[in-house]
């Protein structure tokens, strides 16, 4: 089995993967810089379907092989990796979470259903990984991995990244009403309901995070303006 590792460096993090006459599987444009005697490989995931289920999700269902012996390292990130060990398990991946994998790994992608796929942030498909090898995820920062045994578990899905196959998954409004849900900060949660594991991020993903940046941006500029203009009011009244 190829030995698959994280290595942090100057405050990034990449993964090195190191073949024997071994075949792994990478994120389009994940590929960092390879030594050795290694063969890249295009390679797609799903046919015609997987093509058109891309155009929705916007993930690229080209994935490149790489067959041979040397050492492949993939790109630094500033987040985090999470590498899994299968064991003929299936995990559900969150948009953007696949990283890398084993050649042993098949993958594959799930369609969800409307409402959770408009409401989750998980789109209307998802990778999916089963069978034996390493998978590594790409994550915002540390991970978390909850196990459930016939519980229930709910989640802000900008913290999600993965989950086992055998457990329920589904989306419900936060509040008791759609209205409510929607005045509310959380609006829609993930709820997960069986016998499995959750892996969920102590951070949420770097969209959820600059679209919070972006409106406190936004607030406190239309609060400055609004200040600005009150003290031009009360500067002309009492001319």
């Amino acid at each position: 089995m190829a030995e698959i590792e994280i290595i942090d460096r100057e405050g990034m993090r990449l993964v090195k993967m190191t073949l024997q006459n071994e075949t792994v599987r990478a994120e389009s444009g994940a590929m960092y810089y390879m030594r050795g005697n290694i063969q890249m490989e295009s390679a797609g995931t799903g046919g015609v379907g997987g093509f058109m289920k891309s155009l929705v999700t916007g993930e690229n269902i080209f994935r490149p092989i790489y067959k041979g012996t040397g050492e492949l390292y993939l790109e630094p990130s500033f987040g985090g990796f999470h590498i899994l060990e299968l064991q003929g398990e299936e995990w559900i991946m969150d948009v953007g979470s696949y990283f890398a994998s084993e050649g042993t790994v098949e993958i594959t992608a799930k369609r969800n259903k409307l409402i959770s796929g408009l409401f989750g942030g998980e789109g209307l498909f998802q990778t999916v990984a089963q069978g034996r090898g390493k998978l590594v995820l790409s994550t915002p920062g540390p991970i978390r991995e909850i196990h459930l045994k016939n519980n229930r578990l709910a989640v802000d899905g900008n913290f999600a990244v993965a989950r086992t196959g055998n457990l329920d998954y589904k989306v419900e409004k936060a509040a008791k009403t759609l209205l409510g849900s929607m005045l509310s900060a959380e609006g829609f949660i993930n709820v997960y309901e069986g016998t499995g594991k959750v892996l969920i991020a102590r951070t949420a993903h770097g969209k959820a995070l600059m679209k919070g940046q972006i409106k406190d941006i936004i607030s406190s500029k239309v609060a400055a303006a609004k200040a600005e203009a009150e003290r031009e009011a009360a500067s002309k009244a009492q001319q």
